[in-house]
């Protein structure tokens, strides 16, 4: 059994997640307790009002909202009625006993699981702490229960996704779903499965499935108050519809929570980097006549995506790896030198360059099996423009600098 614990500030987005779930009759709610009636008779009002009653008695716990998942081996066939004793023994064990929960069993993955909503505040006010709750209660619980209900213990597991839906969920099409239910579906599938420590990184893969997180420009609103909002990508990538504010999505995935998510996959993602560099040094070695198209395909058949990011004018400027078997995303320079977007160009042969036609702005990312153009266009050519815009570059950059220490020079004149 392996056991999640998720908690929020907003009761409706977790409560309506569910509830979506059971109108699309992808869940069941099979118990409920502490909540004066029977499970089978309480409809929304019941369900939410008797939790944010607890919840009024202390407005200083700000994550006061508990969102558990318990997940079994895809072997274990377990029906409502024990899933219903497990829950309430799991719960018991953790000190939520007393607490109202419902528990909903979902049919939207391929493994038995159930989810629970509750509230960490107590009758008396005060709030079960949470933290480590994950690491000393819950794994606790986790052992006592495996045993005592025969359950396959989580070492001795198959490899399950405990999130809502699996990895390989359908591209989100923009006007063919519900816009913030899709995003939220790929959103569970990609969030807390992939290891990725920057918003490049985690696009990377986000896009893939046709949704980017998105922060907006330096001067926007948006970043200015540490906002994040997610959007829809049509097939060409382009923007598509009303962007969906995090804090509107089941668990609020805002930049808060994914900065601390960067924190946490750093260092967790170092260990899997040679698998993605020796794949790529396995292609150089055995193939004489290399391109970055070839690059590509052989790494697509290691299940490791190329992502490319182009500015404007359609000049790579980086490459991301997305290694979807260790679920790992790197950046190209953080590999090493040799894996670096500038590097990989001057090690094909020749060197290519690829463009995006329409690119909205300069953090823009493609794939790299997109039409390449002047493919025959010589290596040192290439240096050449890549030269000439530095070199460009430096001497504007030269030029506002002399711009500016003459404006000083006048401003002390005048004083």
């Amino acid at each position: 059994m392996v056991a999640i614990i998720n908690t929020s500030k907003s009761l409706s987005n977790v409560l309506n997640y569910n509830e979506q779930k059971l109108k699309e009759k992808m869940a069941q709610l099979i118990h409920s307790k502490n909540f004066g009636k029977d499970t089978h008779i309480l409809g929304f009002t019941d369900k939410i009002k008797t939790l944010q009653k607890r919840m009024a008695l202390n407005q200083r716990t700000q994550l006061s909202t508990t969102h558990i998942s318990l997940n079994f081996d895809p072997s274990e066939k377990l029906s409502a009625e024990k899933l219903q004793v497990i829950a309430d023994a799991y719960m018991q064990k953790i000190g939520f006993g007393d607490q109202p929960y419902l528990v909903y069993q979902h049919h939207d993955a391929g493994h038995p699981h159930i989810h629970i909503v509750s509230t960490n505040i107590q009758r008396d006010g005060k709030a079960i702490k949470m933290f480590n709750i994950g690491r000393n209660q819950s794994e606790k619980a986790r052992k006592e229960i495996e045993q005592a209900f025969n359950l396959v213990i989580a070492e001795k597991q198959q490899k399950i996704k405990p999130e809502i839906k699996p990895v390989n969920v359908p591209k989100v099409i923009y006007g063919k779903a519900e816009t913030r239910r899709a995003i939220a579906n790929v959103l569970s599938a990609v969030l807390t499965n992939y290891k990725y420590a920057s918003i490049p990184e985690l696009n990377a893969v986000l896009k893939q499935y046709n949704v980017m997180a998105d922060r907006g420009s330096e001067h926007s609103r948006i970043y200015k108050n540490n906002g994040l909002v997610y959007r829809v990508l049509d097939e060409k990538g382009e923007k598509v519809g009303v962007p969906i504010k995090a804090s509107s999505i089941y668990n609020n995935p805002g930049w808060s929570y994914l900065e601390s998510l960067f924190i946490k996959n750093e260092p967790l993602k170092q260990p899997y980097k040679t698998r993605v560099k020796n794949a790529i040094d396995l292609y150089f070695l055995q193939h004489k006549n290399t391109s970055l198209e070839g690059l590509t395909k052989s790494l697509q058949q290691e299940n490791i995506n190329v992502v490319l990011r182009q500015n404007e004018k359609g000049i790579i400027y980086g490459i991301t790896y997305v290694d979807h078997v260790q679920k790992c995303v790197f950046n190209g320079s953080d590999l090493g030198k040799e894996y670096s977007a500038n590097r990989i160009q001057e090690r094909v042969t020749p060197p290519i360059l690829f463009t995006k036609i329409r690119l909205s702005q300069p953090d823009q990312e493609c794939h790299a099996q997109q039409t390449p153009i002047k493919p025959n266009v010589p290596a040192n050519e290439i240096l050449q423009v890549l030269t000439r815009n530095e070199q460009e570059a430096s001497f504007n950059n030269e030029l506002n600098r002399e711009e500016i220490r003459k404006k000083r020079k006048r401003k002390l004149h005048h004083l």
